[in-house]
Protein backbone atom coordinates (compact mmCIF):
# COMPACT_ATOMS: atom_id res chain seq x y z
CA UNK A 1 0.00 0.00 0.00
CA UNK A 2 3.43 2.28 0.79
CA UNK A 3 3.70 2.62 -3.43
CA UNK A 4 -0.11 3.57 -3.36
CA UNK A 5 -0.31 6.18 -0.69
CA UNK A 6 3.04 8.00 -1.81
CA UNK A 7 1.79 8.24 -5.18
CA UNK A 8 -1.80 9.77 -3.80
CA UNK A 9 0.68 12.51 -1.64
CA UNK A 10 3.21 13.26 -4.77
CA UNK A 11 -0.60 13.97 -7.03
CA UNK A 12 -1.80 15.88 -4.16
CA UNK A 13 1.45 18.02 -3.53
CA UNK A 14 1.33 18.54 -7.38
CA UNK A 15 -2.20 19.86 -7.66
CA UNK A 16 -1.68 21.81 -4.03
CA UNK A 17 1.58 22.97 -5.51
CA UNK A 18 -0.28 24.00 -8.67
CA UNK A 19 -3.32 25.88 -7.58
CA UNK A 20 -1.11 27.74 -5.25
CA UNK A 21 1.13 29.19 -8.29
CA UNK A 22 -1.93 29.62 -10.28
CA UNK A 23 -3.56 32.13 -7.36
CA UNK A 24 -0.16 33.61 -6.58
CA UNK A 25 -0.20 34.56 -11.01
CA UNK A 26 -3.71 35.25 -10.36
CA UNK A 27 -3.05 37.30 -7.80
CA UNK A 28 0.01 39.04 -9.27
CA UNK A 29 -2.14 39.75 -12.37
CA UNK A 30 -5.09 41.20 -10.68
CA UNK A 31 -2.79 43.51 -8.76
CA UNK A 32 -1.01 44.40 -12.82
CA UNK A 33 -4.55 45.26 -13.69
CA UNK A 34 -5.47 47.39 -10.96
CA UNK A 35 -2.06 49.34 -10.76
CA UNK A 36 -2.60 49.30 -14.72
CA UNK A 37 -5.99 50.76 -14.03
CA UNK A 38 -4.83 53.11 -11.68
CA UNK A 39 -1.72 54.53 -13.87
CA UNK A 40 -4.48 54.61 -16.69
CA UNK A 41 -6.41 57.10 -14.22
CA UNK A 42 -2.89 59.01 -13.21
CA UNK A 43 -2.23 59.72 -17.17
CA UNK A 44 -5.14 60.88 -17.64
CA UNK A 45 -5.16 62.62 -15.33
CA UNK A 46 -1.75 64.26 -16.40
CA UNK A 47 -3.65 65.38 -20.04
CA UNK A 48 -6.99 67.29 -17.79
CA UNK A 49 -3.81 69.33 -15.93
CA UNK A 50 -2.00 70.25 -18.86
CA UNK A 51 -5.41 71.35 -20.89
CA UNK A 52 -6.18 72.86 -17.53
CA UNK A 53 -3.27 75.17 -18.29
CA UNK A 54 -3.45 75.92 -21.61
CA UNK A 55 -6.33 77.62 -20.67
CA UNK A 56 -4.57 79.33 -18.10
CA UNK A 57 -1.15 79.71 -20.08
CA UNK A 58 -2.03 79.20 -23.78
CA UNK A 59 1.80 79.58 -24.85
CA UNK A 60 3.61 78.17 -22.36
CA UNK A 61 4.59 74.34 -23.71
CA UNK A 62 7.59 73.93 -21.01
CA UNK A 63 4.92 73.12 -17.80
CA UNK A 64 6.65 76.71 -16.28
CA UNK A 65 9.59 75.59 -16.93
CA UNK A 66 12.28 77.05 -19.15
CA UNK A 67 14.20 73.65 -19.80
CA UNK A 68 15.03 72.39 -22.13
CA UNK A 69 15.64 74.97 -24.81
CA UNK A 70 15.41 71.99 -27.47
CA UNK A 71 12.51 70.00 -27.77
CA UNK A 72 12.42 66.33 -28.46
CA UNK A 73 12.28 65.50 -32.14
CA UNK A 74 9.18 63.50 -31.82
CA UNK A 75 7.58 64.24 -27.83
CA UNK A 76 8.32 68.19 -27.83
CA UNK A 77 9.50 69.93 -24.62
CA UNK A 78 9.91 67.10 -21.65
CA UNK A 79 10.07 65.38 -19.20
CA UNK A 80 8.13 66.95 -16.59
CA UNK A 81 6.67 64.57 -13.66
CA UNK A 82 4.16 65.51 -10.93
CA UNK A 83 2.51 63.77 -7.97
CA UNK A 84 -0.88 62.78 -7.91
CA UNK A 85 -2.45 63.68 -5.05
CA UNK A 86 -6.30 62.56 -4.81
CA UNK A 87 -9.03 64.54 -3.18
CA UNK A 88 -7.95 63.14 0.23
CA UNK A 89 -4.40 64.31 0.15
CA UNK A 90 -3.16 60.37 -0.67
CA UNK A 91 -0.13 59.85 -2.93
CA UNK A 92 -1.53 58.09 -6.05
CA UNK A 93 1.70 57.74 -7.81
CA UNK A 94 2.97 60.07 -10.91
CA UNK A 95 2.68 61.45 -14.31
CA UNK A 96 5.23 62.70 -16.65
CA UNK A 97 4.38 64.58 -19.75
CA UNK A 98 5.65 65.95 -22.73
CA UNK A 99 4.41 68.89 -24.64
CA UNK A 100 4.96 69.25 -27.96
CA UNK A 101 4.09 72.61 -29.12
CA UNK A 102 1.59 73.56 -32.50
CA UNK A 103 3.22 73.80 -35.75
CA UNK A 104 1.88 75.77 -38.74
CA UNK A 105 0.07 78.46 -37.05
CA UNK A 106 -1.73 75.49 -35.19
CA UNK A 107 -3.94 75.84 -32.35
CA UNK A 108 -3.24 72.03 -31.54
CA UNK A 109 -0.91 70.86 -29.12
CA UNK A 110 0.17 67.36 -28.57
CA UNK A 111 0.35 66.09 -25.05
CA UNK A 112 2.11 62.43 -24.20
CA UNK A 113 1.27 61.03 -20.19
CA UNK A 114 2.48 58.26 -18.76
CA UNK A 115 1.40 57.38 -15.19
CA UNK A 116 2.71 55.05 -12.89
CA UNK A 117 0.81 54.19 -9.51
CA UNK A 118 2.45 53.92 -6.11
CA UNK A 119 4.01 50.98 -5.29
CA UNK A 120 3.57 49.49 -8.77
CA UNK A 121 6.23 49.34 -11.44
CA UNK A 122 3.07 49.53 -13.88
CA UNK A 123 3.29 51.92 -16.52
CA UNK A 124 0.41 52.86 -18.72
CA UNK A 125 1.00 56.22 -21.79
CA UNK A 126 -1.81 58.54 -23.10
CA UNK A 127 -1.81 61.14 -25.92
CA UNK A 128 -3.89 63.70 -26.77
CA UNK A 129 -4.49 65.93 -29.02
CA UNK A 130 -5.41 69.48 -27.16
CA UNK A 131 -6.63 72.12 -29.52
CA UNK A 132 -8.88 75.67 -29.27
CA UNK A 133 -11.63 76.26 -31.77
CA UNK A 134 -11.45 79.60 -33.50
CA UNK A 135 -14.15 81.50 -35.60
CA UNK A 136 -12.77 79.54 -38.79
CA UNK A 137 -13.81 76.58 -37.01
CA UNK A 138 -16.87 76.54 -39.03
CA UNK A 139 -18.42 76.68 -42.03
CA UNK A 140 -20.64 79.38 -41.31
CA UNK A 141 -21.46 80.52 -38.11
CA UNK A 142 -23.57 83.93 -37.53
CA UNK A 143 -24.90 85.44 -35.00
CA UNK A 144 -28.37 85.89 -36.34
CA UNK A 145 -30.52 83.62 -38.43
CA UNK A 146 -29.34 81.67 -41.19
CA UNK A 147 -31.97 80.07 -43.96
CA UNK A 148 -30.73 77.63 -46.36
CA UNK A 149 -32.92 76.98 -49.15
CA UNK A 150 -32.92 73.73 -50.88
CA UNK A 151 -31.01 74.92 -53.84
CA UNK A 152 -27.99 76.08 -51.08
CA UNK A 153 -25.90 73.37 -49.31
CA UNK A 154 -24.51 73.56 -46.39
CA UNK A 155 -20.34 72.25 -46.58
CA UNK A 156 -18.93 72.03 -43.01
CA UNK A 157 -20.47 73.01 -39.66
CA UNK A 158 -22.96 75.57 -39.28
CA UNK A 159 -23.60 77.57 -35.99
CA UNK A 160 -26.14 80.57 -35.26
CA UNK A 161 -26.73 82.44 -32.05
CA UNK A 162 -30.22 82.66 -33.44
CA UNK A 163 -31.78 79.60 -35.37
CA UNK A 164 -30.94 77.85 -38.66
CA UNK A 165 -33.16 76.94 -41.22
CA UNK A 166 -31.80 74.29 -43.25
CA UNK A 167 -33.52 73.38 -46.37
CA UNK A 168 -30.46 72.07 -48.64
CA UNK A 169 -28.09 69.15 -48.05
CA UNK A 170 -25.63 69.45 -45.38
CA UNK A 171 -22.61 67.17 -44.23
CA UNK A 172 -21.78 68.24 -41.15
CA UNK A 173 -23.46 69.82 -37.22
CA UNK A 174 -26.10 72.30 -38.22
CA UNK A 175 -26.69 73.89 -34.34
CA UNK A 176 -28.30 76.64 -32.65
CA UNK A 177 -28.03 78.73 -29.15
CA UNK A 178 -31.84 78.49 -29.05
CA UNK A 179 -34.19 75.86 -28.24
CA UNK A 180 -36.83 77.42 -30.83
CA UNK A 181 -37.09 80.88 -32.20
CA UNK A 182 -39.41 82.87 -34.08
CA UNK A 183 -37.70 83.22 -37.90
CA UNK A 184 -38.58 86.47 -39.72
CA UNK A 185 -40.24 86.29 -43.46
CA UNK A 186 -36.71 87.44 -45.06
CA UNK A 187 -35.08 83.90 -42.80
CA UNK A 188 -37.47 81.45 -43.60
CA UNK A 189 -40.52 81.83 -41.65
CA UNK A 190 -43.53 83.89 -41.23
CA UNK A 191 -41.86 86.28 -38.19
CA UNK A 192 -44.90 84.83 -35.75
CA UNK A 193 -44.73 81.17 -35.43
CA UNK A 194 -42.23 79.79 -33.28
CA UNK A 195 -40.08 76.80 -35.38
CA UNK A 196 -37.17 74.89 -33.49
CA UNK A 197 -33.55 75.86 -33.34
CA UNK A 198 -32.90 73.59 -36.59
CA UNK A 199 -35.39 72.84 -38.98
CA UNK A 200 -36.35 72.32 -42.34
CA UNK A 201 -39.95 72.64 -44.23
CA UNK A 202 -41.90 70.02 -44.61
CA UNK A 203 -42.59 71.11 -47.93
CA UNK A 204 -39.16 70.71 -49.08
CA UNK A 205 -38.63 67.32 -50.62
CA UNK A 206 -35.97 67.90 -53.43
CA UNK A 207 -32.98 67.42 -53.13
CA UNK A 208 -33.29 65.60 -49.86
CA UNK A 209 -36.40 65.18 -48.00
CA UNK A 210 -37.29 67.41 -44.94
CA UNK A 211 -39.72 64.67 -43.44
CA UNK A 212 -37.31 61.81 -44.15
CA UNK A 213 -33.40 63.36 -43.68
CA UNK A 214 -31.36 62.05 -40.84
CA UNK A 215 -31.23 65.24 -38.12
CA UNK A 216 -28.82 63.55 -36.08
CA UNK A 217 -26.39 66.30 -36.50
CA UNK A 218 -28.82 69.18 -35.62
CA UNK A 219 -27.95 69.77 -32.30
CA UNK A 220 -29.34 72.76 -30.18
CA UNK A 221 -29.42 74.31 -27.97
CA UNK A 222 -25.75 74.97 -27.65
CA UNK A 223 -23.72 77.93 -26.22
CA UNK A 224 -23.56 81.07 -28.09
CA UNK A 225 -20.32 82.11 -29.94
CA UNK A 226 -19.44 84.99 -28.48
CA UNK A 227 -18.99 87.89 -31.18
CA UNK A 228 -18.12 90.53 -28.78
CA UNK A 229 -14.56 88.82 -28.42
CA UNK A 230 -13.34 90.02 -31.79
CA UNK A 231 -13.13 93.55 -30.24
CA UNK A 232 -10.36 92.39 -27.98
CA UNK A 233 -8.76 90.21 -30.88
CA UNK A 234 -8.22 93.29 -33.28
CA UNK A 235 -6.31 95.05 -30.21
CA UNK A 236 -4.20 91.65 -30.11
CA UNK A 237 -3.89 92.33 -33.62
CA UNK A 238 -3.15 95.68 -33.30
CA UNK A 239 -0.25 95.09 -31.04
CA UNK A 240 1.40 92.58 -32.35
CA UNK A 241 1.52 94.66 -35.56
CA UNK A 242 2.82 97.67 -33.03
CA UNK A 243 5.84 95.00 -31.58
CA UNK A 244 6.92 93.32 -34.98
CA UNK A 245 8.87 97.05 -36.07
CA UNK A 246 10.81 98.71 -34.07
CA UNK A 247 9.89 101.94 -34.97
CA UNK A 248 5.86 101.39 -33.29
CA UNK A 249 7.06 98.56 -30.61
CA UNK A 250 7.17 100.84 -27.79
CA UNK A 251 3.45 101.69 -27.97
CA UNK A 252 2.69 97.58 -28.13
CA UNK A 253 3.18 97.57 -24.22
CA UNK A 254 1.67 100.98 -23.74
CA UNK A 255 -1.90 100.48 -21.66
CA UNK A 256 -3.68 102.52 -24.25
CA UNK A 257 -1.71 100.73 -27.06
CA UNK A 258 -5.49 99.99 -28.59
CA UNK A 259 -6.33 103.62 -28.80
CA UNK A 260 -2.87 104.83 -30.39
CA UNK A 261 -2.37 105.94 -33.97
CA UNK A 262 0.46 106.59 -35.07
CA UNK A 263 1.28 108.24 -38.79
CA UNK A 264 4.56 105.50 -38.63
CA UNK A 265 3.57 103.20 -41.85
CA UNK A 266 5.43 99.57 -41.52
CA UNK A 267 4.70 96.28 -43.24
CA UNK A 268 2.63 95.67 -40.07
CA UNK A 269 0.46 98.59 -39.35
CA UNK A 270 -1.04 100.45 -41.49
CA UNK A 271 -2.27 104.11 -40.31
CA UNK A 272 -5.51 106.52 -40.82
CA UNK A 273 -5.42 108.24 -44.52
CA UNK A 274 -7.40 110.71 -42.74
CA UNK A 275 -8.82 111.74 -38.96
CA UNK A 276 -11.87 112.23 -40.56
CA UNK A 277 -13.59 108.49 -42.04
CA UNK A 278 -14.73 108.10 -45.23
CA UNK A 279 -16.19 104.63 -46.70
CA UNK A 280 -14.33 104.88 -49.87
CA UNK A 281 -10.84 105.95 -48.89
CA UNK A 282 -7.82 103.02 -47.37
CA UNK A 283 -5.96 100.83 -48.37
CA UNK A 284 -5.71 98.47 -51.32
CA UNK A 285 -3.03 95.12 -50.57
CA UNK A 286 -2.28 92.76 -53.65
CA UNK A 287 -1.16 89.53 -52.61
CA UNK A 288 1.37 88.14 -54.47
CA UNK A 289 2.65 84.82 -55.34
CA UNK A 290 5.98 84.72 -53.82
CA UNK A 291 4.72 85.96 -50.05
CA UNK A 292 4.89 89.74 -50.51
CA UNK A 293 2.57 92.01 -51.08
CA UNK A 294 2.11 95.38 -52.82
CA UNK A 295 0.34 98.35 -51.39
CA UNK A 296 -1.90 101.42 -52.40
CA UNK A 297 -3.49 104.59 -51.37
CA UNK A 298 -7.01 104.17 -52.36
CA UNK A 299 -7.89 107.57 -52.51
CA UNK A 300 -11.63 107.53 -54.26
CA UNK A 301 -14.07 104.67 -55.56
CA UNK A 302 -16.88 104.30 -57.71
CA UNK A 303 -18.50 101.08 -57.54
CA UNK A 304 -20.55 101.10 -60.52
CA UNK A 305 -17.36 100.83 -62.89
CA UNK A 306 -16.13 97.68 -64.47
CA UNK A 307 -13.02 96.59 -62.52
CA UNK A 308 -10.88 97.41 -59.50
CA UNK A 309 -8.74 99.31 -61.56
CA UNK A 310 -11.09 101.94 -63.10
CA UNK A 311 -13.25 101.85 -59.92
CA UNK A 312 -10.71 102.93 -57.56
CA UNK A 313 -8.48 105.52 -57.67
CA UNK A 314 -5.21 104.52 -56.25
CA UNK A 315 -1.20 105.92 -55.88
CA UNK A 316 1.40 103.30 -55.45
CA UNK A 317 3.05 103.10 -52.23
CA UNK A 318 5.65 100.11 -52.37
CA UNK A 319 5.78 96.66 -54.01
CA UNK A 320 6.90 93.48 -53.09
CA UNK A 321 6.92 93.86 -49.56
CA UNK A 322 7.80 91.22 -47.20
CA UNK A 323 5.02 89.46 -45.40
CA UNK A 324 5.56 89.90 -41.68
CA UNK A 325 6.93 86.84 -40.00
CA UNK A 326 4.44 87.02 -37.19
CA UNK A 327 1.40 86.79 -40.36
CA UNK A 328 -0.31 89.70 -39.64
CA UNK A 329 -1.23 93.03 -41.10
CA UNK A 330 -3.70 95.94 -39.40
CA UNK A 331 -4.90 98.83 -40.93
CA UNK A 332 -6.37 101.79 -38.89
CA UNK A 333 -9.11 102.05 -41.88
CA UNK A 334 -10.94 100.02 -44.96
CA UNK A 335 -8.60 97.83 -46.88
CA UNK A 336 -9.57 96.34 -50.48
CA UNK A 337 -7.92 92.94 -51.17
CA UNK A 338 -6.84 90.94 -53.85
CA UNK A 339 -4.42 88.61 -55.23
CA UNK A 340 -1.97 88.48 -57.78
CA UNK A 341 -2.79 86.21 -59.63
CA UNK A 342 -2.07 83.49 -56.35
CA UNK A 343 -1.04 83.83 -52.61
CA UNK A 344 1.45 81.67 -51.34
CA UNK A 345 1.70 82.10 -47.51
CA UNK A 346 -0.08 82.37 -44.32
CA UNK A 347 -1.78 86.36 -43.25
CA UNK A 348 -4.25 88.14 -41.42
CA UNK A 349 -5.74 91.22 -42.56
CA UNK A 350 -7.47 92.98 -40.20
CA UNK A 351 -9.43 96.55 -40.51
CA UNK A 352 -10.57 98.55 -37.36
CA UNK A 353 -10.56 102.50 -36.36
CA UNK A 354 -9.72 101.32 -32.80
CA UNK A 355 -9.70 104.77 -31.84
CA UNK A 356 -12.98 106.01 -33.23
CA UNK A 357 -16.68 105.47 -31.28
CA UNK A 358 -19.72 105.01 -33.20
CA UNK A 359 -20.80 102.61 -35.80
CA UNK A 360 -20.34 105.16 -38.64
CA UNK A 361 -16.60 104.93 -38.26
CA UNK A 362 -16.39 101.00 -38.41
CA UNK A 363 -13.49 100.18 -41.42
CA UNK A 364 -14.89 97.49 -43.67
CA UNK A 365 -12.89 95.13 -46.02
CA UNK A 366 -13.34 94.69 -49.63
CA UNK A 367 -12.51 92.08 -52.33
CA UNK A 368 -11.92 94.15 -54.89
CA UNK A 369 -10.68 90.97 -57.44
CA UNK A 370 -10.24 87.00 -57.60
CA UNK A 371 -8.55 85.91 -54.01
CA UNK A 372 -6.78 82.76 -54.26
CA UNK A 373 -4.21 80.10 -52.58
CA UNK A 374 -1.41 78.70 -54.53
CA UNK A 375 -2.76 75.50 -52.87
CA UNK A 376 -5.84 74.14 -51.05
CA UNK A 377 -3.21 71.56 -48.28
CA UNK A 378 -3.15 73.66 -45.45
CA UNK A 379 0.19 75.82 -46.30
CA UNK A 380 -1.83 79.13 -47.73
CA UNK A 381 -4.29 80.48 -45.50
CA UNK A 382 -6.01 84.26 -45.76
CA UNK A 383 -7.60 86.00 -42.33
CA UNK A 384 -9.81 88.83 -42.97
CA UNK A 385 -11.26 90.36 -40.17
CA UNK A 386 -13.71 93.81 -40.83
CA UNK A 387 -14.57 96.22 -37.52
CA UNK A 388 -17.96 96.38 -39.40
CA UNK A 389 -18.12 94.44 -42.74
CA UNK A 390 -16.56 91.94 -45.38
CA UNK A 391 -17.95 92.12 -48.90
CA UNK A 392 -17.41 91.12 -52.49
CA UNK A 393 -17.05 94.41 -54.52
CA UNK A 394 -19.59 94.73 -57.38
CA UNK A 395 -16.58 95.11 -60.00
CA UNK A 396 -14.82 91.81 -58.34
CA UNK A 397 -16.16 88.99 -60.78
CA UNK A 398 -16.04 89.46 -65.13
CA UNK A 399 -18.22 91.47 -66.52
CA UNK A 400 -19.67 89.40 -68.79
CA UNK A 401 -18.87 85.74 -70.27
CA UNK A 402 -18.48 82.57 -68.63
CA UNK A 403 -16.59 82.72 -65.42
CA UNK A 404 -15.78 80.74 -62.23
CA UNK A 405 -14.82 84.24 -59.62
CA UNK A 406 -13.19 82.24 -56.65
CA UNK A 407 -12.82 83.66 -52.93
CA UNK A 408 -10.29 81.66 -50.67
CA UNK A 409 -10.53 83.04 -46.94
CA UNK A 410 -11.37 82.86 -43.45
CA UNK A 411 -13.62 86.05 -43.42
CA UNK A 412 -15.07 87.30 -40.06
CA UNK A 413 -17.10 90.50 -39.77
CA UNK A 414 -17.72 91.63 -36.00
CA UNK A 415 -20.11 93.95 -36.24
CA UNK A 416 -21.84 93.93 -39.64
CA UNK A 417 -21.98 91.39 -42.85
CA UNK A 418 -20.47 89.04 -45.10
CA UNK A 419 -22.35 89.46 -48.20
CA UNK A 420 -22.32 90.97 -51.51
CA UNK A 421 -24.08 93.86 -51.84
CA UNK A 422 -27.41 94.61 -52.74
CA UNK A 423 -26.60 98.30 -53.78
CA UNK A 424 -23.71 99.63 -55.04
CA UNK A 425 -21.44 102.41 -52.46
CA UNK A 426 -21.34 105.13 -54.53
CA UNK A 427 -25.50 105.01 -55.60
CA UNK A 428 -27.11 103.78 -52.85
CA UNK A 429 -30.73 103.89 -54.77
CA UNK A 430 -29.32 102.09 -57.74
CA UNK A 431 -29.13 97.82 -57.37
CA UNK A 432 -25.72 95.97 -58.19
CA UNK A 433 -24.90 94.24 -60.84
CA UNK A 434 -26.32 90.76 -60.95
CA UNK A 435 -24.96 87.51 -62.78
CA UNK A 436 -27.35 84.27 -63.75
CA UNK A 437 -26.26 82.73 -66.15
CA UNK A 438 -25.36 78.79 -65.80
CA UNK A 439 -21.72 79.74 -66.85
CA UNK A 440 -20.96 82.46 -64.66
CA UNK A 441 -20.24 80.99 -61.02
CA UNK A 442 -18.71 81.99 -57.72
CA UNK A 443 -16.57 79.65 -55.80
CA UNK A 444 -16.26 80.32 -52.08
CA UNK A 445 -13.43 78.35 -50.28
CA UNK A 446 -12.91 78.86 -46.43
CA UNK A 447 -14.89 80.02 -43.78
CA UNK A 448 -17.51 82.56 -42.81
CA UNK A 449 -18.19 84.67 -39.84
CA UNK A 450 -20.88 86.93 -39.74
CA UNK A 451 -22.46 88.89 -36.95
CA UNK A 452 -25.21 89.93 -39.53
CA UNK A 453 -26.19 88.94 -43.02
CA UNK A 454 -24.80 86.58 -45.13
CA UNK A 455 -25.74 86.23 -48.75
CA UNK A 456 -23.79 86.16 -51.88
CA UNK A 457 -26.80 87.20 -53.99
CA UNK A 458 -30.02 89.02 -53.79
CA UNK A 459 -33.66 87.94 -55.30
CA UNK A 460 -35.61 90.99 -56.25
CA UNK A 461 -38.79 90.22 -58.26
CA UNK A 462 -39.69 89.94 -61.27
CA UNK A 463 -39.49 92.09 -64.66
CA UNK A 464 -38.35 94.89 -65.09
CA UNK A 465 -35.34 94.48 -63.20
CA UNK A 466 -34.16 97.74 -61.17
CA UNK A 467 -30.72 99.09 -61.88
CA UNK A 468 -28.07 96.39 -62.78
CA UNK A 469 -30.19 93.15 -61.93
CA UNK A 470 -30.40 90.64 -64.14
CA UNK A 471 -33.54 88.78 -64.59
CA UNK A 472 -33.80 84.58 -64.04
CA UNK A 473 -37.14 83.12 -65.45
CA UNK A 474 -37.25 81.20 -62.61
CA UNK A 475 -36.11 83.46 -59.68
CA UNK A 476 -36.59 86.56 -60.99
CA UNK A 477 -34.02 89.74 -60.89
CA UNK A 478 -31.17 88.93 -59.50
CA UNK A 479 -28.04 91.22 -57.70
CA UNK A 480 -24.94 88.97 -57.39
CA UNK A 481 -23.86 86.03 -58.46
CA UNK A 482 -26.55 83.40 -58.99
CA UNK A 483 -24.94 80.04 -59.23
CA UNK A 484 -22.55 79.45 -55.88
CA UNK A 485 -20.68 77.01 -54.38
CA UNK A 486 -19.51 77.63 -50.64
CA UNK A 487 -16.87 74.42 -49.64
CA UNK A 488 -14.95 74.82 -46.06
CA UNK A 489 -11.62 74.38 -45.76
CA UNK A 490 -11.28 72.07 -43.03
CA UNK A 491 -7.50 72.88 -42.83
CA UNK A 492 -8.82 75.81 -40.85
CA UNK A 493 -10.59 74.13 -38.43
CA UNK A 494 -7.26 73.89 -35.81
CA UNK A 495 -4.92 75.55 -38.36
CA UNK A 496 -6.55 79.13 -38.40
CA UNK A 497 -4.95 82.15 -40.09
CA UNK A 498 -2.38 83.84 -37.58
CA UNK A 499 -3.90 85.31 -34.47
CA UNK A 500 -7.54 84.61 -35.76
CA UNK A 501 -10.05 84.54 -32.78
CA UNK A 502 -10.88 81.97 -30.83
CA UNK A 503 -14.54 81.06 -29.71
CA UNK A 504 -13.20 79.27 -26.67
CA UNK A 505 -10.78 77.46 -24.38
CA UNK A 506 -8.48 74.58 -24.89
CA UNK A 507 -10.58 70.65 -25.37
CA UNK A 508 -9.51 67.46 -25.85
CA UNK A 509 -9.77 66.65 -30.11
CA UNK A 510 -8.62 63.12 -29.93
CA UNK A 511 -6.95 60.57 -27.07
CA UNK A 512 -5.32 57.36 -27.29
CA UNK A 513 -3.43 54.94 -25.34
CA UNK A 514 0.40 54.22 -26.36
CA UNK A 515 2.18 51.12 -25.79
CA UNK A 516 5.57 52.50 -25.44
CA UNK A 517 6.22 55.35 -23.05
CA UNK A 518 9.09 57.78 -23.40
Amino acid sequence: MMPAVLSILIAFTIMGTALVDLAVTNLQASSNIVGGQKALNIAEAGLNYYMWHLNHDPTDYKDGNSTPTTPNPSLGYGPYTHQYIDANGVDEGTYTLWINPASNNSTVVTVQSTGEAAGSNVTRTVSAQIGEPSFASYGVVSNTALWFGNDESADGPVDSNQGVRMDGPSDSTISSANATYVPSSELGGNGSTSEPGVWCSSSVTSPVNCNTRSKTDWVYPVPQVNFNTVSSSLCTIKKAAFAENSSTSSLATESNACSQTPSTLTSTYLPERNSTYSTTRGYLIILNSNGTYNLYDVNAQNDTLSSYTSALTTTLVSTNITIPSGGVIFAEDNVWVLSNPTFNGRVTIAAGRLNSTGSSTYANIEIAGPLLYSSKNGSDSIGLIAQESVLIAPYAPPTSGAFTFEVDGALLAENGEVWYPLTYTSNSGRYTRGWTASNQQLLFYGSVATNQTWTWNWEEGGQPCSGDASYDPVNGCISGIENTTTEYDYNLEYAPPPDYPLTSGYNILSWRQVLTHP
